[in-house]
């Protein structure tokens, strides 16, 4: 049974994307955030530019931190957003 997930995207991520948030559908093949990045990757070269360096960027399931390598398990929402700094 396909699964679907509400990607969100924050700061230049969205703004290079041109959009805050799509809903994208996992192959069966999906397990993990990188896999993600990696289908999206494949969508075409916007998408290949933006994930080819994963180290800037941080990650979150459902509303939850998480790395490049966690699981997607059941999560509903993946948020991928640019490292925070305060100042």
């Amino acid at each position: 049974m396909p699964r679907s997930l509400n990607i969100i995207y924050f700061s230049w991520v969205r703004e290079r994307l041109g959009m805050d948030q799509e809903q994208v559908t996992l192959g069966e093949d999906i397990e993990t955030i990188e896999d993600v990045l990696t289908m999206l990757s494949n969508r075409g070269a916007q998408y290949a530019e933006l994930f080819s360096d994963i180290g800037k960027l941080r990650f979150a399931l459902d509303q939850d931190y998480g790395i490049a390598t966690a699981s997607i398990g059941s999560a509903r929402e993946l948020a991928i957003f640019p490292p925070v700094t305060g100042g």
